[in-house]
């Protein structure tokens, strides 16, 4: 089972910015999920990047605003959040799984423990 650390969270105001990190080791073959729980809600996939990085997805809440990237020799893969509303205040997970398919959890074997991000003024 692969480790993945999440990093970035923090408090921004709305309309502000923030990139969240992805830190794994041997990944190279994985696909990579953003997804993210706020209180009281189900958790919800955010965005995906399949191995080679050739296909992402992203929700539709998110289209136009997050960008999902990943860098291989690195080993790092991110999520570039613009323009961000308070209703994408959640704990961001970020996770591996054999295949991105539709972006959905069931399909992400390993999790980070999460970074939070609050979108308050």
């Amino acid at each position: 089972q692969l480790q993945l650390v999440e990093s970035g969270g923090g408090l921004v105001q709305p309309g502000g910015s923030l990139k969240l990190s992805c830190a794994a080791s041997g990944f190279d073959y994985f696909a990579i999920g953003w997804f993210r729980q706020a209180p009281g809600k189900e958790r919800e996939g955010v965005s995906c990047i399949s191995s080679t990085g050739g296909r992402t997805r992203a929700a539709d809440s998110v289209k136009g605003r997050f960008t999902i990237s990943r860098d291989n020799a690195k080993n790092m893969v991110y999520l570039q959040m613009n323009s961000l509303k308070p209703e994408d205040t959640a704990t961001y997970y970020c996770a591996a799984g054999p295949f991105m398919r539709l972006c959905t959890a069931r399909d992400f074997t390993s999790w980070g423990q999460g970074t939070q991000v609050i979108v308050s003024s």
